[in-house]
């Protein structure tokens, strides 16, 4: 009767299955952290929209402040739902006035509230 090979060590195969997936998870986190820091796929410099800035007015509300060339638009988002609530010159965003943030976030407050 012919010999028989011995069979593969169980314990060599399963530390080279783990260690390969142990590579390629660790590519595909290397890749994602390449992507968040370098903002690939994202606005960059050249970008006709850049988002300013973005605040939670809610559980699910956000007002958002786009740039669009030299305006900017002053957004509230919700789900399913962009509405535009100001727009103003790129340049004249630098104001001293206390009362506007009450008076804007009673506007906003008022346009989520309507009802669809």
């Amino acid at each position: 009767m012919p010999a028989l090979a011995a069979p593969p060590e169980t314990g060599h195969l399963l530390l080279q299955t783990l260690l390969s997936l142990g590579l390629v998870v660790a590519l595909l986190l290397g890749s994602l952290w390449l992507l968040r820091r370098f903002r690939i796929g994202q606005s960059g410099p050249g970008s006709l929209l850049k988002v300013v800035a973005s605040t939670a007015v809610g559980p699910r509300e956000n007002v958002v402040v786009v740039e669009l060339g030299e305006e900017w638009l002053v957004l509230g988002v919700a789900p399913g739902q962009v509405r535009l609530l100001h727009t103003c010159p790129r340049a004249s965003v630098a104001s001293t006035d206390t009362t506007a943030p009450a008076a804007f976030a009673a506007r906003l407050l008022e346009s989520l509230r309507r009802p669809r």
